[in-house]
């Protein structure tokens, strides 16, 4: 068996978004794989700056977080992953001159499939937990700024999102960004309204 080095790195609708499968080297004691490798990134258009690493943990399926985002200049890139159990991981796309403004594409990310979402600056992201005892990671490109964080209605009509599990647990501030009917001076990604 040949064993080709790195990763899948794949287009998703939305461009400048990107599924991330991995290469398995596989023998009787498991696998391993590259899970992020900066040159590869960059041959593939993707920013690989990482600042941070975050940990994510949900109790229970359903479990709503999102959708987030920074406005520039604290945009940030973001490579989720889900290590334990399984999750729909969303993202929408917010550059006002995208051809794909405010259309949204989903993909299950679990520990079985070990599939990562690359989510570029100026998307919103959200996920749903699809069992309990979801956990994921995060690499970000820019540290939290509270200041710059914003948001959009995981229910929003506007979005249409289809979501594959119910809405069991979502936080206030989640629950209740506005929706982009009443807000009719929707903040672009630049923080100009």
């Amino acid at each position: 068996m040949t064993y080709k080095r790195g990763m899948d790195i794949l287009p998703t609708p939305l461009p400048g978004s990107a599924l991330i499968d991995l290469r398995r080297l596989e023998d009787d004691r498991g696998f391993f794989a590259r899970a992020f490798c900066e040159q590869e990134f960059r041959d593939a258009g993707l920013d690989p700056t990482i600042t941070q690493c975050n940990l994510s943990y949900n109790h229970e399926a359903g479990t709503l977080r999102g959708f987030h985002y920074q406005l520039e200049p604290n945009a940030e890139v973001k490579v989720i992953r889900c290590v334990r159990g399984a999750i729909f991981d969303v993202i929408v796309d917010l550059r006002p001159d995208s051809d794909t403004y405010l259309q949204w594409f989903g993909a299950e990310l679990s520990q079985d499939n070990y599939r990562a979402m690359y989510v570029p600056r100026n998307f919103a992201h959200a996920y749903l937990t699809l069992t309990p005892d979801a956990t994921t990671i995060y690499q970000v490109s820019t540290p939290y700024t509270p200041g710059a964080e914003r948001g959009l209605r995981w229910n929003d009509p506007a979005l249409d999102v289809e979501w594959p599990h119910a809405v069991d647990h979502v936080s206030d501030k989640d629950a209740n960004w506005p929706l982009l009917a009443d807000n009719a001076d929707f903040p672009s990604v630049t923080g100009a309204r």
